[in-house]
């Protein structure tokens, strides 16, 4: 399959990643099928115009797309990837919980990707004119999060004990994540953006060693009551991943 050039052509590829994950029974089709929803919903504000520049944002989204696309390839083929992206592909076989095997994901693209993509969808123009429609995905990330923990929820039983411990206010949790995230990522892209050649490549270097980390932190928790809470969580959900993947995506 060629590279998607259109934010159609993405949710293609990400149907064809997911299609293979569930027939295969990978849990790599975990991250997928979340990062399919949100470029869906993406798609519908662009295809209704409510960004400054729809034409950019999509060029962005493309752009930032294909950075995930391009590891799954690539790892599935053999070659090499960024350490985070490869650190989170080999968690495929481990017993975590469906939120860990998502977030690993959620951490390489935006972590990393989406710093680089914002970068090189505005070389040679001012970056901060991307910066309403960057904080904008921000606010269409965030109205679905309450469809995205009900879908879990069908997979994960016991999911409802992350409300326990966020005392009841883990949508403000996530939203505040996400969009620390998305700052924290903002600031790298800004910094790439800043950079020849020769040093954003040693800049996205570092970066990529830090998600990583950040990556192991996620796989293993610090925190006993984060690590044992998720255990119990993983226990009780489903294993089957093509059942998880189907469950999902059902309406």
């Amino acid at each position: 399959m060629s590279k998607p050039t259109t934010i159609s052509a993405v949710l293609d590829a990400l149907d064809a990643i997911i299609d293979e994950c569930i027939s295969h029974k990978s849990r790599l089709g975990l991250f997928a099928y979340v990062y399919r929803r949100t470029t869906a919903e993406i798609a519908s504000e662009i295809e209704k115009g409510n960004f400054e520049n729809n034409e950019r944002l999509e060029q962005f989204d493309v752009l930032f797309a294909n950075l995930y696309i391009d590891a799954y390839k690539a790892f599935k083929a053999g070659e090499e990837t960024s350490k985070v992206w490869e650190f989170a592909f080999k968690q495929d076989e481990k017993s975590l919980s469906i939120l860990q095997h998502i977030l690993l994901g959620m951490n390489a693209h935006i972590n990393l990707d989406l710093s680089i993509a914002a970068s090189q969808v505005m070389q040679g123009k001012n970056i901060q004119d991307l910066k309403a429609d960057f904080d904008k995905v921000n606010d269409i990330l965030y109205n679905i999060t309450n469809e995205l923990q009900d879908r879990l929820s069908r997979v994960s039983p016991l999911f409802f004990l992350l409300d326990w411990i966020g005392g009841k206010k883990d949508e403000k949790m996530i939203d505040f994540s996400m969009r620390k995230a998305r700052q924290q990522s903002w600031n790298s892209a800004n910094l790439f953006w800043s950079l020849g050649d020769a040093d954003r490549q040693k800049a996205i270097i570092e970066l990529d060693k830090l998600t990583e980390n950040l990556s192991r932190i996620i796989a293993n928790p610090k925190f006993i009551l984060i690590k044992l809470t998720l255990k119990i969580i993983s226990f009780f959900e489903t294993q089957e991943v093509d059942k998880i993947l189907l469950k999902m995506k059902e309406k």
